[in-house]
């Protein structure tokens, strides 16, 4: 099966004025590609406007669980493939509006899927999926996990895509709920789907502080002392938002040969809050000063992918880390914060 060229495309990405989105925009408007974005959130200081590529896209406010005016936007700019990554990404505002963000999260998702399915000229679309749709894996050395395979006594194991979804919380369980959906479409109707699932995303232009990076940032330009709502000790793994970016782009050139499945983005850059704030004290040659307030409720203590499918069917793999990225990215929110 040959590649998509995807140059002259008419893409929607949706939720393209957040932080992974406006990322991707700027690499599809490289690609030369016809970009179109919908989102219901317009913060000037986004990645979006600060580099100026609503300029060099069509930038539409929709709430894309009305499926009428989805549908109605869909066939007007004749979409041929979607990347579909809005949704309410926050676990605390997940807790305390569940509600909402469940509704937004599934209700998002079967529009986009239904719409696809009934329109033969979309050739694809890529889900935005997340760790947090595995759940709490349990990693008690001695237990049986996955297929009866023992675990290794010292060894977290790293989640594979084999492993069942399993969220138990609002946020968690949207997405394992997404991630079912989508497959579902596929399963059932050879809607052309891939899911992915990150770790924790970080770079330029993610304007959401309550996370550790962006936190980091604000505390350091402002001066103030960062709030840390875990222990401190939790540990996920750490993916520069260009490498997520590349991972989309390498999906949507190949999915004529592996659509229906899910494929998880790592990174070897498995850390605690503690050590992360460590690490660009070091870096940046800069004290950050903290404060851990041990409040977060329903987060998960330890996430890590595993991504060698993804490395062995696309060749990806990150190419940038924490220590040769933060000096850039702190230099951009000291401009825009």
């Amino acid at each position: 099966m040959t590649t998509m060229n995807l140059k002259n495309k008419n893409i929607l990405v949706t939720g393209g004025a957040g932080f992974v989105g406006s990322h991707l925009v700027e690499e599809l408007i490289k690609l030369k590609t016809n970009v179109i974005i919908v989102d219901i959130n317009f913060d000037k200081r986004s990645y979006l406007f600060t580099e100026n590529l609503h300029k060099k896209s069509k930038v539409i406010n929709l709430n894309i669980c009305n499926y009428k005016k989805l549908s109605a936007l869909i066939k007007k700019y004749r979409i041929e493939f979607i990347f579909h990554l809005a949704a309410q990404a926050l676990v605390d505002v997940a807790y305390n509006d569940p509600k909402g963000t469940l509704e937004n999260n599934l209700l998002s998702t079967i529009n986009i899927l239904e719409i696809v399915r009934t329109n033969r000229n979309i050739k694809g679309v890529i889900v935005a999926s997340s760790d947090k749709a595995y759940g709490k894996l349990d990693y008690t050395p001695g237990v049986l996990s996955r297929k009866n395979q023992r675990l290794t006594p010292g060894v977290r194991p790293r989640y594979k895509e084999s492993d069942p979804l399993s969220g138990d919380h609002p946020y968690e369980t949207s997405k394992s709920a997404t991630d079912l959906i989508s497959t579902t479409y596929y399963k059932t109707y050879k809607t052309p789907i891939i899911v992915t699932r990150f770790g924790n995303i970080y770079g330029e232009g993610d304007l959401n502080f309550s996370r550790i990076i962006p936190g980091i940032m604000k505390s350091l330009i402002n001066k103030e002392t960062l709030e840390i709502r875990s222990n401190g000790k939790y540990i996920r793994d750490y993916l520069y938002v260009k490498d997520v970016v590349n991972g989309y782009l390498l999906l949507a050139e190949n999915i004529n040969k592996i659509k229906g499945e899910a494929f998880n983005f790592g990174s070897e850059e498995t850390l605690s809050v503690l050590q992360i704030i460590k690490l660009i004290e070091k870096v940046l040659n800069k004290k950050i000063k903290y404060k851990i307030l041990n409040i977060a409720k329903n987060e998960i203590p330890y996430q890590s992918l595993d991504y060698s499918k993804i490395r062995k069917t696309l060749k990806w793999q990150p190419k940038h880390s924490v220590k040769n990225t933060v000096e850039n990215i702190y230099r951009w929110y000291k401009k825009y914060t």
